[in-house]
């Protein structure tokens, strides 16, 4: 109680004495949907967009800790500056949530733990797009709880910018990117690199980086390519294992490649794309002697996705295609591949002067010779421009990974007759909005079917996957962002879950919730080249007990220069996201950035 009344305090303190930059409104934001670029005002869903200046400004060391600080996403880390995070929207399991780059699905078949290896660092990201609830109709199966999109932006401004950051425990990071081309060729390309002794015994890592970005402007269409790299190797003190396993250890790879293609025919418009994820995971139970027990597994995913929307006097009409196919080569899996084909189908009603929108949709899945229908709809209804009530109804699904299926290990054991899980989700909630302030309120029920988990009777006995039946949540959330003056402006937010699940045996994923997530933020700007984020979280985990935390960062700039110093845990607080690994304490970086324009 005494770090809240702290941590409210300063909070306080720094309203009274700083101030922030207006943002860009965020109706001016196009969201990147699989048919479509829509007005962020257009979208029924639950959407949240994270705009560059609130990422320049952050207090976050990487995309992960970014998403931290946003009520109803639940970031559970093993590890510091963006290792490993597993990643979950309103309770959740990490296997539930589609991770999206530029539109390019990213999720790992073998492992959700893999899926958020990212081929660039925070300081690439334009801006990033959330999406909260089930919409299979439009992104089919994974898209259980959610979505997160990823933007990167490719520009014809020739400049470079490079960051340095430094830290305790002898880390740093280093990174250039650099933007060129012409008015209708863009490009980017970013490379970074960081390391870190460690928090604590076994928790070094080295995290290196390689992206490229381009997009070519056609005739009323564009064609665009992206290509990364990412490589991980870290030390994994208890990561998986029984916490007394402390020298374990493991490296990852994720490669992406992508080309897509858009292009308009009148009123009807084309989106397409091919894509190649690589994922390649080594994991040594003991990081000095790797023949003890080693696993190594290389997957590999494919495919291509066909998109049209046809506008017509009824509406706009949507109809996609996807088809992946999926291996994997592992020394505990075995030899492994699928094929997952999905036919989308959405359409867009508009009544009243467009007041009122209507959208039903479905999506028809086929997966190990079976077929799976998953309907949707969702409404909108705008009173006047800064007022909308928007709600859906959709059910989701996810496939098991390979590892649910096919894991065996002296403390686990997958499960080859898994089926896939889905759910019945819903939704209803209220936006104000203009350019000063942007009020949500919604609530929302999950009604999940077959749910995979991970069970054992006893403490003694070995982890099996298993479909557990039913798990129902419920829940509400809030969103209030004030721009109170051109220099100081502050976001609260605040999510409640409430999982009702009912077994008798010892779960490892489905009661790892939140319960309570509160979020405040200070965005302010002082003595002309002075501005100051600080972010209050507190978070009440329904297995582990309550923390707050405090993350504040003071930037100056000055034209083309950007120092800063930003402060993680500055509470010192003690506590744990996942699987018993206590995070760090309090962490003390300062960096620099510099922009060198070309022309």
């Amino acid at each position: 109680m005494k770090k809240t009344v702290m941590a409210l305090s300063v909070i306080v303190l720094s309203v009274n004495g700083f101030g922030q930059n207006q943002e860009k409104a965020i109706d001016e934001v196009n969201l990147q949907g699989r048919f479509l670029s829509i007005p962020y005002n257009d979208v029924n869903e639950n959407v949240t967009v994270i705009t560059r200046q609130q990422i320049e400004n952050s207090p976050a060391t990487s995309i992960d800790e970014l998403l931290q600080f946003h009520s109803g996403l639940d970031i559970r880390r093993r590890g510091s500056n963006g290792v490993q995070s597993d990643i979950s929207i309103r309770g959740s399991s990490f296997e539930q949530v589609l991770i999206l780059i530029n539109g390019i699905r990213m999720n790992d078949s073998q492992t959700g733990h893999n899926t958020f290896n990212i081929p660039f660092d925070i300081s690439a990201v334009e801006r990033i797009e959330i999406m909260k609830g089930s919409s299979a109709k439009l992104y089919g199966q994974n898209v259980f709880a959610g979505v997160i999109n990823i933007v990167t932006k490719s520009s014809a401004e020739e400049k470079v910018t490079i960051k340095a950051q430094g830290g305790d425990f002898k880390t740093y990071d280093l990174s250039a990117s650099a933007t060129f081309g012409s008015e209708k060729f863009t490009n980017l390309v970013t490379v970074s690199n960081g390391a870190s002794d460690g928090y604590r015994y076994n928790t070094d890592y080295q995290i290196k980086n390689v992206f490229y970005q381009n997009k070519l402007k056609l005739n009323e269409g564009s064609l665009s390519l992206q290509a990364g790299f990412s490589e991980k190797k870290f030390g994994a003190n208890g990561f998986y294992a029984s916490p007394t396993y402390t020298n374990q250890y493991e490296e990852t790879q994720a490669s992406v490649v992508s080309l897509q293609y858009q292009q308009k025919f009148g009123k009807l418009s084309l989106n397409s794309s091919l894509y190649w994820r690589r994922g390649q995971d080594m994991y040594l139970l003991k990081r000095d002697n790797p023949a003890f027990y080693r696993n190594m597994h290389i997957g590999n995913n494919a495919g291509g996705t066909v998109n049209l929307s046809y506008e017509s006097s009824l509406g706009i009409t949507n109809f996609g295609v996807d088809y992946r196919k999926e291996f994997l080569t592992s020394s505990n899996l075995g030899e492994r591949k699928r094929d997952v084909t999905q036919v989308f189908f959405d359409h867009q009603f508009k009544f009243f002067n467009q007041k009122l929108e209507i959208n039903p949709g479905a999506s028809l899945a086929n997966y190990s010779g079976d077929n799976f229908f998953y309907p949707g709809v969702d409404v909108g209804y705008i009173f006047n421009p800064n007022h909308k009530i928007f709600g859906a109804v959709s059910k989701g699904f996810r496939i098991p990974t390979f590892t649910d299926l096919y894991y065996v290990s002296p403390t686990e054991k997958g499960n080859p007759n898994l089926i896939p899980e889905s759910a019945l989700s819903s939704e209803l909630g209220y936006r104000f909005q203009n350019q000063k302030i942007l009020a949500k309120v919604s609530g929302f029920i999950r009604n999940t079917h077959n749910g995979i988990d991970w069970l054992k009777p006893t403490p003694e006995s070995i982890w099996t996957a298993e479909n557990v039946g039913k798990i129902n949540l419920k829940g509400f959330e809030t969103e209030f962002r004030h721009q109170l003056f051109d220099f100081l402006n502050y976001r609260l937010n605040y999510t409640y879950l409430d999982n009702q699940y009912k077994n008798e045996e010892l779960s490892r994923y489905a009661l790892q919730n939140l319960r309570h997530q509160f979020v405040g933020q200070v965005d302010v700007k002082f003595l002309k080249f002075f501005s100051n984020q600080l972010i209050y979280r507190y978070t009440e985990r329904v297995n582990l007990g309550s923390y707050n935390t405090l993350d504040e960062q003071l930037n100056f700039r000055y034209k083309d220069f950007n120092f800063y110093v930003l402060i993680n845990n500055l509470t010192n607080t003690k506590y744990i996201e996942t699987n018993l690994v206590p995070m760090p304490g309090r962490w003390f970086h300062v960096g620099v950035t510099y922009q060198i324009k070309m022309n």
